[in-house]
């Protein structure tokens, strides 16, 4: 059963939150973080990305922007641009996003569940990125970020979170994209208690969303730390990371779309009866661009116009919670024999583009600087618990959940 307990969080004072929250560290360059925190020295971007406070300093993995980081939550601190909680609580975190609403807890969870999957994985991680992460936490002695978890819907807590949510929110703001932030604290021992043991006596497992890295990375620090502490009791604080949890049923994933450099050396007129061997090739007439409507379909954008590629039965194992994913039948079907893309992780002529970019974005590329784009329809939940239960791995670049968590509202001290 999952351990996820309260935690004493430091976050933004009320009239600060809307000018502290940012965007996650990962979603930008070092430029587009510069532009976006500039003119306001209450954006977490200095702290989540400290490199832009560091003008002659390049690379965004040197140790003095960890350091500037550290500097800069010690200032927010000093400054009464945060403020530190008196006792433990849970947070009850809503966003809402065109129309959408996802509401969930944020709590801590424990490292053991994740060594022991209780906390189940979709993806594999990048050594180089868990490594910036974890001289991150090390350096700030924090989880300055959450990852984003779900758990399959149980009664209890949405009636939880139905009685929480009937009071006034601590926060109740509107970032630069658009998405409200809404945060209620729940510090009430007796609710506490109720939400932890919940989770202890009713959810078996929860599942990473999104933030492979930086899950690995805070279980990293956690371990290191049991190691320079070896009559730890567990109870520490670096026994456990930072998390937003959401119901299964509130989350959606976007489209992740492929953009390829070339056709591989073929004519456009043969790579297309390549293609025919395994999709049902259709022109689209019109001008409007083509999004897939249900699952085995894809768009296609070259320069002549939009496909619609229909993957042939047989071409795919529809049982399979891995092969019957549209992302591995493209992958097997298509960009691996047809356009030589075997690796995706490493391949340069492959490219990605977030389903939020919409797919103007892909015919922008394809006109500039690509040959090939694929729009697909995106992965459900349902499959990513069923890859996770089935202890396997999505191929990269699976899904893309919007929207993002708003970084700066909750920070955990280890």
């Amino acid at each position: 059963m999952a351990i996820v307990r309260p935690f004493k969080a430091l976050r933004p004072a009320p009239e600060y939150a809307e000018k502290v929250v940012s965007l996650p560290y990962d979603v930008m360059k070092r430029k587009e973080a510069a532009e976006m925190a500039k003119g306001n020295p209450y954006s977490y971007l200095h702290i989540c990305r400290a490199e832009i406070d560091l003008p002659d300093q390049e690379d965004p993995y040197d140790k003095s922007v960890y350091l500037k980081a550290k500097s800069n939550i010690y200032d927010f601190y000093e400054k009464g641009i945060f403020i530190r909680e008196e006792k433990p609580a849970f947070y009850v975190y809503r966003q809402k996003m065109d129309g959408r609403v996802q509401t969930g807890f944020v709590g801590c969870a424990s490292i053991d569940d994740y060594v022991n999957d209780i906390i189940k994985k979709h993806e594999l991680t990048r050594k180089d990125k868990e490594i910036d992460r974890i001289n991150h936490f090390t350096v700030c002695n924090a989880n300055t970020e959450p990852v984003f978890f779900t758990y399959k819907q149980n009664q209890t807590l949405a009636d939880i979170i139905a009685k929480v949510t009937e009071g006034a929110p601590e926060y109740d703001i509107v970032d630069d994209n658009g998405v409200a932030h809404i945060l209620w604290v729940v510090k009430d021992d007796e609710l506490c208690h109720k939400i932890e043991n919940t989770f202890k006596d009713q959810i078996d497992y929860m599942y990473i969303a999104d933030g492979h890295h930086r899950s690995a990375s805070a279980v990293h620090v956690g371990l290191e730390k049991r190691k320079e502490n070896p009559g730890y009791t567990g109870e520490e604080e670096f026994n456990y990371f930072m998390a937003v949890i959401f119901p299964d049923e509130d989350l959606a994933i976007f489209d992740y779309n492929r953009l390829i450099k070339d056709f591989n050396g073929y004519t456009k007129e043969d790579y297309l009866k390549k293609v025919e061997e395994n999709f049902i090739v259709e022109k689209i007439q019109t001008s409007k661009a083509y999004r897939p409507e249900a699952l085995h379909t894809f768009g296609m954008y070259i320069k002549d116009g939009w496909y619609k590629l229909t993957a042939k039965e047989g071409t795919y194992d529809e049982d399979h919670p891995i092969d019957s994913l549209d992302v591995s039948i493209l992958q097997k079907n298509l960009l691996s024999p047809i356009l030589g893309v075997e690796n995706p992780r490493t391949d340069r002529r492959i490219d990605f583009a977030g389903g939020i970019r919409g797919l103007g974005e892909l015919e922008r590329r394809v006109n500039e600087d690509m040959e090939i784009a694929f729009s697909l329809y995106p992965v459900s939940i349902d499959q990513l618990i069923a890859v996770a239960d089935a202890g396997l791995l999505m191929p990269p670049k699976s899904t893309w959940f919007e929207p993002k968590l708003g970084s700066g509202l909750f920070i955990h001290e280890l």
